[in-house]
This record gives C-alpha cells, sequence and structure tokens, in this order.
C-alpha cells in the first residue's frame, strides 16, 4: 500500500462535499414536495371531518407535515448521496490505476 499524496486527499474531500451537497440539494426538494403534499389532506380534513376537526389541534397538524417533510429529506438524501458514492466508486475502480 503506497503512501497517500495530499493532493489525492484533496480530490476525496471535494468529492465528498460534492456528494453530500448533491444529497442536501435533493433532500431539500423532497421535503418541499412531501410537505405540500402532507399538508393539503391534512389542512383539508380538519376542515371537512368531524373527528378531524375535534382531534387534530394545529400542533397535531404540524407534526403530521413535518413528519412527512423530514422522512421524506432523510431518505431521499441518504439514497442521494449513496448512488452518488456507487458511481464515484464504480469510476475510481475503473480508472487506471497510476502509481508514482
Amino acid at each position: 500500500m503506497g503512501s497517500v499524496t495530499r493532493a489525492a486527499l484533496d480530490q476525496k474531500l471535494a468529492l465528498a462535499k460534492r456528494c453530500s451537497h448533491e444529497g442536501v440539494m435533493a433532500g431539500a426538494k423532497a421535503a418541499v414536495v412531501a410537505t405540500v403534499a402532507a399538508a393539503i389532506p391534512t389542512l383539508a380534513s380538519v376542515r371537512m371531518l368531524p373527528w378531524a376537526r375535534t382531534n387534530l389541534n394545529p400542533t397535531a397538524q404540524a407534526l403530521i407535515i413535518s413528519t412527512a417533510a423530514g422522512m421524506a429529506y432523510f431518505i431521499v438524501a441518504d439514497k442521494t448521496v449513496l448512488a452518488s458514492a456507487r458511481k464515484n466508486s464504480l469510476y475510481a475502480s475503473n480508472r487506471p490505476n497510476r502509481t508514482t
């Protein structure tokens, strides 16, 4: 096993930052979609259904909506980071091995 150069470490760090940034952006987009998708039926049911009107106070409504957004964020961000890492891992394994 050879020594690792500073340039190689900097390249790996830049790649990791890019992967995590892609995950954050994809997760944020998914969270926005999930917020809208959860808010519409939650707020509509509170207005239309007597049971929901009685039992779902504003805190419960916010909890339902924010839970859906949080789950979407973490699931999509995780999948994006893993897919990016897998792609970069395959790229690194197919690259010719240069030894200096």
